[in-house]
């Protein structure tokens, strides 16, 4: 159950962490409330997963699936460069992600 709750978190980070370009700078209502209440589930739901995980595992991989996401979305999304290199670091991210889960111990 504490890896379905960490991936949930990181796909929450995603959505706050691309909500923020939304927010412009927190002057926005609508999409500030949003953002902060993505940051929050999101950390409660990091710190749940923290209680049977390694908090080096369970935080590695809340962070590599939020920075992977919102760089895919970016260029899904958002119009950000689509490169051959940004995609090669997104899979090396995606790999280190994996990497720390099958040598976590649980």
């Amino acid at each position: 159950m504490a890896w379905v709750l960490l991936v949930v978190a990181g796909l929450l980070e995603v959505g706050w962490a691309v909500g923020m370009k939304f927010t412009d700078g927190f002057t926005r209502l609508w999409p500030s409330v949003f953002t902060g209440a993505g940051i929050v589930a999101s950390m409660l739901l990091l710190s749940y997963a923290a209680r049977s995980l390694p908090i080096g595992t369970a935080y590695g991989v809340w962070v590599g699936i939020g920075a992977a996401g919102a760089a895919v979305l970016g260029m899904a999304v958002l119009g950000e460069p689509v490169t051959a290199s940004r995609i090669f670091f997104i899979v090396l991210l995606l790999v280190a992600v994996v990497g720390l889960k099958a040598t976590s111990g649980h």
